[in-house]
């Protein structure tokens, strides 16, 4: 596995071309050119992101082979069957599930790195949890819900992402969920069906061979955050690997 230094101009110049020409034919021309732009640094840098969260936070881990989401959509349910994505993403999860990246994000909350032409960006949190697990959540608030306060508005937080943001149409709940009344402590936070935070990144933050410093900065901001929304789902925090 070679060491991470940075992604080429080259990756970007690829997924520029890949949305472009999103047909199984000009991909499979030019999927070496993937492996050594895009797959392989990836790959290279969540080693490296594995390593540093031994020492920030040891729970979370990456792998080569589990950690980087597929190229390949999912087209069943979509009325877009371009078969491939025009990003390329990764994630840093908990080990206690031990599940990685699949045809979701699951096992908890995590740490993700997205590599899309001027639309990169570095997230964490917990995206869009099956109804079980938002339930724990939720419940969660009422055992700890100075500890969440204390995670995701230290003013650290807030001056670097500006807090927390919901799914992807950003759309919080009109109503509190069932068997929770108005004047909740945790009203405000009941109302989301997400738990994230996410920060944008340039093209040239992305080239940069310093993009697992400035990457690792931002996440250790976001450890409490996620180890708290572990805590609920019963993943729990660890000193060593």
């Amino acid at each position: 596995m070679q060491s991470f230094r940075g992604f080429r101009p080259e990756a970007l110049a690829y997924l520029r071309g890949l949305k472009k020409n999103n047909r199984r034919e000009w991909f499979e021309a030019r999927r070496e050119e993937f492996v050594r732009e895009v797959s392989d640094p990836m790959k290279a840098l969540i080693e490296e992101l594995d390593v540093r969260f031994a020492g920030l936070a040891p729970e979370f881990v990456g792998d080569p082979k589990r950690s980087m989401f597929r190229i390949y959509r999912d087209v069943r349910f979509s009325k877009d069957k371009s078969p491939y994505k025009a990003h390329a993403a990764l994630w840093i999860y908990h080990r206690a599930p031990g599940r990685g990246v699949a045809r979701e994000i699951d096992g908890g909350a995590g740490f993700y790195v997205h590599l899309e032409p001027n639309a990169s960006l570095v997230a964490a949190g917990l995206w869009m949890p099956p109804r079980p697990s938002l339930a724990k959540v939720r419940e969660h608030f009422s055992e700890d819900l100075a500890g969440w306060k204390r995670a995701v508005t230290a003013p650290a937080v807030l001056k670097r992402f500006g807090g927390l943001v919901d799914d992807e149409d950003g759309v919080l709940l009109k109503r509190l969920p069932r068997g929770f009344e108005e004047g909740h402590p945790a009203e405000r936070w009941l109302r989301f069906n997400s738990f994230t935070m996410h920060r944008m990144y340039s093209d040239a933050d992305m080239l940069s061979p310093k993009l697992a410093d400035k990457a690792m900065k931002d996440f250790a901001l976001l450890v409490p955050m996620c180890r708290w929304l572990n805590r609920a789902l019963g993943y729990l925090p660890a000193k060593s690997r």
